[in-house]
C-alpha cells in the first residue's frame, strides 16, 4: 500500500456505521507496550532507538495479524505526509512532530495502526465505527499476543506492564470513544457532564486526542486509571459512562426539538446553505457547521445528505488531505478556496 492509496479510502472511524453511530463516531483501544532491558525512547539514544525500531518492524511485519499492513518510517515522510497521518487518526501529533528513528505501521482496512518508538517502544491501537469497545478488544488481544510470542515486554507482576508514562503501567490500556454531542453543547449542559466526568477519573479531550480542544462538539473520552483493573474492567467503566453520556444527548436532543424545533432547523440549514455556497472556508469553520449538518441528517431534518458523506468531508478538508488532493503544498489561502470547492462539489 502506498500513503496516497488512503486517499481513496474511508477511514473504518467515519463509516458512520455500528451501535449509536448517530452520537458515537468511534472506539478505540490502545495499548502501550516496551521492549525488556531496552531503553525508553526518551531516553535511548540514536543507536539504541534504532535497535528498537529494527527489532520491532522485523517482527510486527511478519505476524499473521499485521500481514496486510504497511511500514512507513516517518524520517522518509515530508511534513504533509505526517500531518496526513494524524488527519486520519493513525498516528499522534506528538509522534508527527517529533524527529528520531519512529516508525508507524498501517492496515489496509485502517483499523489497525501501531506507531513504533512513540513516548513507549509500541503504540498499538485499533479503531471501530460506532459504540464498538469490546469489538476492539479482540481484535487487538489478538496482535498483542502474536507479538508476545515475538517480543519480550517489559513487566513485572506487581506493576504489570512497564511505560514511559506511569499513568500507563499496568494494563498500558487506554479505551476512548469518540463522541459527538451538539445538543449537550447547544443546550449549554456540556460543562455539568464534562466535570463529572473528570470527577469519575476519566479524561476529555479534542478531535485529534492529547493536547488539543474540541471542535465541531466532538469530545474524545478516555480511561485515566490502568492499574490494578483488568482490561475487561476498563472497557466496561467506560461503556457505563458512555452510555449515560448517550442518553443524555439524545433527552437534548429531543427537548430541543420539542421546544426549540424552529430555531434547531435554522440553524441546521444556515449551516448547510453557507457549506453549499460558500467560496472561502476555514478548517475550524467547516467542522463547525459540518457538526450541524450530521445533526441534521441524524434527526432527519436534511434530506439526500447522509451520515457517511458528512463524516468522510470532515477528513478530506483537513489541510494535509487537500495538499495530497492537490499534489502539492498550498497555502491557507489556497486551502480555503479549495475547501470551498470541494464541499460545494459533494454537497451538490
Amino acid at each position: 500500500m502506498q500513503l496516497n492509496d488512503l486517499l481513496n479510502h474511508t477511514s473504518e472511524w467515519l463509516k458512520g456505521s455500528g451501535p449509536n453511530s448517530d452520537i458515537v463516531i468511534s472506539s478505540r483501544i490502545r495499548l502501550a507496550r516496551n521492549l525488556d532491558k531496552l531503553i525508553f525512547p526518551h531516553w535511548a539514544d540514536s543507536v539504541q532507538s534504532q535497535a528498537a525500531l529494527d527489532t520491532i518492524k522485523e517482527c510486527v511485519l511478519k505476524v499473521d495479524s499485521l500481514k496486510h499492513a504497511t511500514f512507513f518510517k516517518l524520517s522518509e515522510l515530508d511534513s504533509v505526509d505526517k500531518q496526513f497521518l494524524v488527519e486520519r487518526h493513525l498516528m499522534s501529533l506528538d509522534h508527527a512532530q517529533k524527529s528520531g528513528d519512529k516508525a508507524v505501521v498501517v492496515d489496509n482496512e485502517e483499523v489497525i495502526s501501531v506507531m513504533i518508538n512513540e513516548e513507549d517502544h509500541i503504540r498499538m491501537q485499533v479503531m471501530q465505527s460506532g459504540f464498538n469497545l469490546f469489538e476492539a478488544w479482540d481484535i487487538i488481544k489478538k496482535i498483542d499476543d502474536d507479538l508476545a510470542r515475538e517480543l519480550n515486554f517489559a513487566f513485572l507482576p506487581d506493576w504489570g506492564y512497564l511505560t514511559a508514562c506511569p499513568t500507563n503501567a499496568g494494563t498500558g490500556m487506554r479505551g476512548s470513544v469518540m463522541l459527538h454531542l451538539p445538543a449537550l453543547v447547544m443546550s449549554r449542559a456540556i460543562d455539568r457532564v464534562l466535570a463529572a466526568i473528570a470527577k469519575l477519573s476519566f479524561t476529555t479531550r479534542g478531535l485529534y486526542g492529547e493536547g488539543t480542544q474540541a471542535m465541531g462538539n466532538f469530545f474524545q473520552i478516555s480511561n485515566q486509571i490502568s492499574l490494578g483493573p483488568s482490561e475487561d474492567e476498563i472497557i466496561e467503566s467506560i461503556n457505563g459512562l458512555i452510555r449515560q453520556i448517550i442518553e443524555q444527548e439524545n433527552q437534548a436532543r429531543q427537548a430541543l426539538l420539542s421546544k426549540n424545533r424552529p430555531l434547531l432547523e435554522d440553524r441546521i440549514n444556515r449551516s448547510l446553505g453557507i457549506l453549499k455556497s460558500a467560496r472561502i472556508i476555514t478548517s475550524q469553520e467547516t467542522i463547525e457547521l459540518l457538526s450541524m449538518v450530521r445533526l441534521g441528517s441524524d434527526l432527519d431534518m436534511i434530506k439526500g445528505v447522509n451520515r457517511r458523506a458528512i463524516n468522510e468531508l470532515f477528513i478530506i478538508t483537513q489541510p494535509a488531505h487537500l495538499q495530497k488532493i492537490e499534489n502539492k503544498k498550498i497555502s491557507a489561502e489556497e486551502r480555503d478556496l479549495k475547501r470551498a470547492e470541494l464541499i460545494r462539489d459533494k454537497l451538490k
